[in-house]
């Protein structure tokens, strides 16, 4: 696609809270991928289904009142409002117990939802958003669409199958994985490879995704972009915990990609929002220019 100004973005998928304990905050990775891409500058949209309920209200509110399209997040009158239970282990890295069915397993496509995407620069997805037949046959409608598809894994046992994690990531012209989900999905689809830069090679060969990133946690990020690869190595933080990092992290390497940034600029840059994200509690927290370029200048030579 034609480098661009400003990014009109659609995220499709999941619209939850996530419990810490007695308290809970608004997440799910698209939704997470949204936020940060509208703090960034973008025109952004959600497409998914909560329940017609209290804490569906509260996220439409809390979304709207942040400035994302919010009319194609539809209501429903069978199925809650998804939560899902975090848990942090002592290096803050976080498990999930995700509950199942909820609102965004059964998203339908209004024609506010279609034409968001029509009109679109970037459409991003998950995995999580396919574990359901209902909004797996929506989201399959949408990747026919013309628009540039970026998918984003995120592996939530038991929430998965290889067979369409594959459709998925041969629908996608970018890829985002975790160093851990990419050589699991490599050694599904028996890779020779062992390092991260030949399987992040033989997955461009074996799909139709031309670009992709892989997550390292502490260690950065490893891109490639138009056939060359492009790394960080992290930058210094203390985590408190890494929910919505990945997504923060994307959300600032799309934007900065698809607008005509350099790449090495890009994941330096993505991986520097990623760091202060999980420096921070919760997914989605204020996070300024200031402080990001404070953080990219520590490790500059």
């Amino acid at each position: 696609m034609k480098n661009k100004k400003e990014l009109k973005a659609v995220a499709y998928g999941e619209v939850l809270w996530d419990v810490f304990g007695n308290e809970k905050k608004i997440g799910g990775a698209p939704l997470n991928v949204a936020l940060r891409m509208k703090t960034l500058g973008c025109e952004v949209g959600m497409i998914s289904c909560v329940g017609n309920d209290e804490d569906g209200e509260a996220i439409i509110n809390h979304v709207k009142g942040l400035g994302l399209e919010t009319d194609a997040i539809i209501k429903s009158e069978d199925f809650p409002t998804g939560l899902v239970n975090v848990t942090l282990n002592e290096r803050g890295s976080a498990s999930y117990e995700i509950a199942y069915p909820s609102a965004w397993d059964k998203i339908i496509l209004n024609d506010v939802a279609k034409n968001l995407v029509s009109e679109a620069d970037v459409l991003i997805y998950g995995s999580l958003i396919c574990r359901d037949q209902v909004s797996r046959q929506a989201l399959e409608e949408l990747l026919l669409m013309d628009v540039y598809k970026v998918f984003d894994v995120n592996l939530r046992k038991p929430h998965y199958s290889y067979e369409i994690l594959i459709q998925l990531m041969n629908s996608a012209n970018f890829i985002k994985f975790n160093d851990e989900e990419l050589l699991e999905i490599a050694a599904e689809m028996h890779s020779p490879f062992e390092s991260l830069e030949e399987n992040m090679l033989f997955f461009a060969e074996k799909t139709k995704a031309a670009a992709m990133c892989v997550t390292k946690g502490k260690h950065g990020a490893i891109l490639l972009w138009e056939g060359q690869l492009y790394k960080n190595e992290g930058y210094p933080i203390v985590v408190s915990d890494t929910v919505g990092a990945g997504d923060s992290f994307l959300a600032a390497l799309i934007t900065s990609l698809l607008t005509g940034k350099a790449p090495q600029t890009a994941i330096d840059f993505a991986c520097a929002i990623g760091a202060l994200v999980a420096e921070a509690p919760g997914a989605n927290p204020d996070i300024s220019l200031s402080a990001i370029e404070h953080l990219m200048a520590k490790v500059k030579v």
